[in-house]
């Protein structure tokens, strides 16, 4: 492919968005302050939203995809190598694409990033699993899986404080301390749902969930303090799983912080398969990006830009 040139749009990641994917819809975008799309131009014209961010102590700017798997407006079947992509009227020096889940990418040449764990039906699910979560059944845990657009105020705040306790246990970033307008932002997505696990009426676990690209995702969740002996986010996954088989989609669970930790070994559990997630790394500005990586010391493994390390 020849001629293949880039630019951004300074739009909010408008080019990219598709209200009908959850990633790429708008009301996400917005809640992710996406600020550009990124087109790609040449026998095929593809866009990517991004953020676009300025580098700290200079002039330069950076970007980066939004949160989760938005890829682009489209999965090329002969998807453009970024090495023959000219990137000089982007005034960017690298940008960090996340792409959708699957095999097929974007861009050519993506770092498999991690397999994350999905259930096709619930015959994945461990037969511990399905004990304990009838055990909870049993205990007066129940689910309710509200659409997004009908949440209401108080079932928000409960879901909002099971995640910010989850959150606290496990020492999350700053990144994702999220206040209650992102939240809201996200469950006016469509398609999405809130999922909420409540015992005696009291709502002490919770999930969103949202359709897009071939799959339900499940994309943010948490447990309160007082819930964790009974771990009702089992329930939660299985009624995510349920719910995907009534939309003929198989689910996406993620994976864990790192491969083969707690999180990861507790949502193999539910799965009966996996899928790559791709990213790609694209240094548009190579003297720049050596430059600044020069006195940023040796980032992580995997790390990307190294100049952020």
């Amino acid at each position: 492919m020849t001629g293949v040139r880039a630019r951004l749009i300074e739009d909010g990641g408008a080019a990219a968005s598709d209200a009908g994917q959850f990633f790429r819809s708008p009301s996400f975008l917005e809640a992710e302050a996406v600020t550009h799309s990124l087109a790609i131009e040449g026998d095929l014209e593809l866009h990517l939203p991004l953020i676009v961010r300025s580098i700290d102590g200079t002039e330069s700017l950076d970007a980066i995809s939004p949160y989760g798997y938005p890829g682009a407006d489209r999965t090329p079947d002969d998807p453009p190598a970024p090495a023959e992509i000219d990137w000089s009227r982007t005034g960017l020096v690298s940008v960090f694409v996340r792409d959708r889940i699957g095999d097929r990418t974007c861009l050519a040449d993506g770092t498999v990033r991690s397999q994350v764990h999905v259930a096709d039906g619930d015959d994945g699910v461990r037969k511990r699993l399905r004990e304990q979560i009838r055990r909870n059944e049993r205990r007066g845990w129940a689910v309710r899986l509200v659409p997004g657009d009908e949440v209401e105020m108080g079932d928000l705040r409960a879901f909002e404080q099971a995640y910010g306790e989850t959150m606290t246990r496990t020492g999350a970033a700053e990144r994702y301390l999220y206040p209650t307008s992102y939240f809201a932002r996200l469950l006016l997505s469509e398609p999405s749902w809130l999922v909420l696990a409540e015992r005696e009426g009291e709502v002490l676990a919770g999930a969103i969930a949202a359709a897009g690209d071939g799959y339900l995702h499940y994309c943010l969740g948490g447990t309160a303090d007082e819930a964790l002996k009974d771990s009702p986010m089992k329930n939660l996954f299985w009624a995510m799983i349920a719910h995907g088989s009534e939309l003929g989609l198989p689910v996406n669970l993620g994976g864990g912080v790192t491969p083969g930790d707690s999180l990861d070994e507790f949502k193999r559990g539910f799965a009966n398969g996996d899928a790559p997630w791709h990213t790609h790394e694209l240094i548009c500005d190579p003297a720049a990006y050596d430059e600044l990586s020069k006195g940023a010391g040796e980032a992580p493994e995997g790390f990307f830009p190294a100049y952020r390390a």
